[in-house]
């Protein structure tokens, strides 16, 4: 059986104000997006591109202001809008925690992708993977003073 779900967690050495800028940055979790077309708004559809792994089209459902986001996701099915049957959820949500900030992220719905199970035990594993080094890189990223620079 197939994990439905990945749990991250991260405390990030800055208050939530500069975490939630950091989060609305095209290099974070858009990839290559080009940053002038970037409005992350309830109901608007973005596009990531990624020179080895493709387009990936994004939804985004839900934004409260410095703490919480939430978006869908095709990214088994690279180029492919995100619908039942093709996408995860991904949050994003942001708790202060005195000067610093907990981050914590959950991906879900990889129980329900249209894959034979070892395509959805595979998504599940490289989310897993990409997902630690992105807040990695997205705290390292947050706690220094100069560009985005993964």
């Amino acid at each position: 059986m197939v994990a439905d779900r990945v749990e991250r967690e991260i405390v990030i050495a800055a208050p939530v104000e500069r975490v939630w800028a950091a989060l609305l940055e095209p290099g974070f979790w858009l990839g290559e997006a080009d940053a002038e077309r970037v409005l992350v708004r309830e109901g608007a559809r973005l596009v990531s591109e990624h020179h080895e792994y493709g387009s990936f089209p994004q939804r985004i459902e839900r934004v409260e202001p410095q703490r919480h986001l939430a978006y869908r996701w095709a990214n088994a099915f690279p180029g492919a809008e995100p619908v039942a049957g093709n996408s995860t959820r991904v949050e994003l949500s942001l708790t202060p925690e005195g000067t610093s900030t907990r981050l914590r992220l959950v991906e879900s719905g990889f129980a329900a992708l249209d894959l034979p199970e070892q395509g959805r035990r595979q998504a599940w594993d490289d989310n897993t993977e990409a997902w630690a080094m992105v807040l990695d890189d997205l705290r390292r990223h947050v706690q220094r003073p100069t560009s985005w620079e993964p």
